[in-house]
């Protein structure tokens, strides 16, 4: 009875391990390999560079397979099922170390926007609303195809193609750039709306009520939105935000692996168990301070869960953009224009992508909309243009253009400038004004400069076509020099746009506005689909407001109201 009792012990123990062992190493990694997508990608590199490995998960029953080769590092990796020997992931170039590479469904905007019957009739209805079915072949009508274009490139990032979906963008922007320039120079003669104004503006409430709904029911709160919400917290607190995010290191977990196996819920220097989001400090201080109310009101429980205060900002941000666009185009061409560009806001779906997303992405083109609708007081221009500058600083870019409004910066006559400056810093102060809450604010700015800009113009990404001379090693084109070339024109821009135009009505401002950060954007390494909403009011500006041409010598009544004049 004991030898039994023995050997049933035995078989007991020895059972799982058999079962853990359906497939050897060599079989799983073989499978991999053979997958072709793997298969297509390692044909880049040299065959006698590559080294791989593969290691078993007995719980989910996966095998994990990494490849690399040579300097370039961790080429693919993958899961193979050890029962069948099916590839169950299969990860190469930027999606080994880039999990947004990936194409997860939803993981920007939530399942319900990226359907296919969803984006397409709010393209749909963004068309129908705005082409001039008078004359459907004119500029206009392809000015808004182009808007909506970048669906394209969307549908191959949402499929992990970014060698595809990146280069995709940019023929968007030339022609962008090359349009508003135009327009900021010229000021050419159209038409604001073909719809009657009632109709407009019925289905733009119709749409923002629809957005909230999306938003409520539809939408998932992406690191970016997290990070506004903690940032909050900490400003609350009593800390900047900076060196202060949730941290995961050795800290003691409180919460269970997620399906990476990572433990993200750790308990932090304050005692709390907080989701770890170690990167979510990168932005400049008005992201954080914008949702100190949705954290007053909604609170934050320390996890990555629904996170209302998230929700809520982000619907105020959208729909204070709306109204603020609105009121854009109440001002410079009445309700004809007001109905138009707020039904623009409403229907584009790139503004509800971002939404949708729950980031802090419509808070710039919030920002410079209402500081457009002020654009004839210089110091709210300049407070306005600081606020979205110290959110996502691309906005710095326009700083010199809004310089001066009506008239281009001029050393004989600075008082305009100089009311403009005084606005841009005492915003500035304000916004910084959370670095006092360090015991050493020079410190405290050191460490915001290291956690910003410092990080940002130093890391890779595969987000743009300037950064893959990292996968060079796989014939993908190193364009480090010509990136260095069109920073340089888009600096060259910016600085030219302070001075030139010598005036600048509402159109030539709005265009030359919404070019200069398409061409900030053109230059970035990392670049999302989130950041169109920066630009896209001052391009709707642009190409949907109704002009007329002026004199060369305006009349004595522009120097009264220069912002009711629609073209220089």
């Amino acid at each position: 009875m004991r030898v039994l009792a023995v050997l049933v012990f035995a078989l007991a123990v020895a059972a799982p391990a058999a079962a853990a062992a359906h497939s050897s190493e060599g079989q799983a990694t073989r499978a991999f390999l053979r997958n072709d997508k793997v298969s297509d990608w390692l044909d880049r590199y040299p065959a006698d560079q590559i080294v791989d490995d593969a290691s078993y998960d007995a719980k989910s029953g996966e095998w994990t397979v990494h490849v690399w080769s040579g300097k370039a590092g961790e080429v693919a990796r993958g899961k193979v099922d050890d029962r069948t020997g099916r590839v169950l992931e299969a990860w190469t170039g930027p999606q080994v170390a880039w999990k947004m590479a990936r194409g997860y469904p939803g993981a920007f905007g939530g399942r319900t926007i990226n359907r296919p019957a969803v984006w397409l009739a709010l393209c749909a209805v963004f068309l129908v609303g705005l082409v001039d079915w008078r004359r459907p072949l004119s500029l206009r009508t392809l000015d808004l195809l182009v808007l909506l274009s970048f669906s394209g490139s969307l549908w191959f990032f949402n499929h992990g193609d970014v060698f595809t979906s990146m280069p995709l963008a940019y023929p968007v922007f030339g022609y962008l750039i090359a349009r508003l320039a135009w327009i900021g120079l010229r000021g050419p003669s159209r038409r604001a709306a073909f719809w009657p104004v009632w109709l407009l503006a019925a289905a733009t409430v119709f749409l923002a009520g629809f957005r909230i709904g999306l938003n409520l029911e539809g939408s998932n709160v992406i690191d970016v939105g997290y990070s506004g919400v903690v940032g909050a917290h900490r400003i609350v607190h009593g800390e900047m935000p900076y060196r202060h995010m949730p941290a995961q290191g050795k800290l003691k977990a409180c919460g269970k692996a997620d399906a990476e196996g990572e433990i993200r819920d750790r308990i932090q220097t304050n005692g709390r168990c907080e989701s770890s989001n170690e990167r979510g400090d990168t932005y400049g201080p008005a992201a954080y301070e914008a949702y100190v109310p949705g954290y007053l009101l909604f609170g934050w429980s320390g996890k990555w869960d629904r996170l209302p205060a998230a929700h809520f900002t982000a619907i105020a941000a959208d729909l204070l953009a709306l109204i603020g666009i609105a009121l854009v185009g109440l001002r410079f061409g009445g309700l004809s224009l007001a109905a138009c560009l707020a039904f623009a806001w409403a229907a584009y779906p790139f503004t509800q992508y971002a939404s949708n997303s729950n980031t802090n992405d419509t808070l710039p083109a919030l920002f410079l909309i209402w500081g457009f609708w002020l654009v004839s007081s210089n110091f709210a221009r300049g407070v306005f243009a600081a606020l979205a500058a110290w959110t996502k600083f691309g906005p710095l870019v326009v700083a010199p253009l809004w310089a001066g409004y009506p008239e281009a910066v001029r050393l004989r006559r600075p008082r305009g400038p100089l009311v403009y400056a005084g606005g841009f810093l005492a915003a500035t102060a304000a916004a910084f004004s959370i670095l006092l809450l360090e015991p050493d604010p020079l410190h405290a700015a050191r460490v915001f400069w290291n956690r910003t800009f410092g990080w940002q113009l130093g890391r890779e990404s595969p987000f743009s076509i300037w950064d893959w001379g990292q996968y060079d090693a796989a014939g993908i084109p190193d364009l480090h020099l010509v990136h260095y070339v069109v920073i340089g024109a888009v600096m060259v821009a910016a600085v030219l746009a302070a001075f030139y135009p010598r005036r600048r009505s509402p159109l030539q401002l709005a265009a030359l506005t919404g070019g200069l950060i398409v061409g900030f954007e053109l230059v970035l390494t990392h670049w999302s689909y989130l950041y169109i909403p920066w630009f896209f009011p001052f391009v709707a500006f642009a190409v949907l407001a109704p002009t007329r041409r002026e004199p060369e010598e305006p009349p004595a009544a522009v120097e009264r109201e220069p912002e009711l004049v629609a073209a220089g």
